[in-house]
């Protein structure tokens, strides 16, 4: 089974940054797509950005001009930078890859914008 697991989650003022990290436990070229999601409590799991094996990009209305997807495939990792973060991104964020023949998750980490 694929690993996928993320860290960089924490607590941030309103206007502040974070950088998210998704490490995988093998080459991220294997991936036709991978991305971020998050869930914030009640709300359903929304796609937050992601990019694609040829690099095109993608992000949710909510996030873009703030939010850059990334990948490092020397590393294995893909990265979401957010900036100038609102209270509203408050969520559970999870990572997700896509293959020919599997989907795997990764164990969320969490990101909360409060003053």
């Amino acid at each position: 089974q694929v690993q996928l697991v993320e860290s960089g989650g924490g607590l941030v003022q309103p206007g502040g940054s974070l950088k998210l990290s998704c490490a995988a436990s093998r080459s991220i070229f294997s991936f036709y797509t991978m991305a971020w999601y998050r869930q914030a409590p009640g709300k359903q799991r929304e796609l937050v950005a992601n990019i694609i094996s040829r690099g095109a990009t993608n992000y949710a209305d909510s996030v873009k001009g703030r939010f850059t997807i990334s990948s490092d495939n020397a590393k294995n990792t893909v990265y979401l930078q957010m900036n100038n973060l609102k209270p509203e991104d408050t969520a559970v964020y999870y990572c997700n890859a896509v293959s020919v023949v599997l989907e795997v998750w990764g164990q969320g980490t969490l990101v909360t914008v409060s003053s």
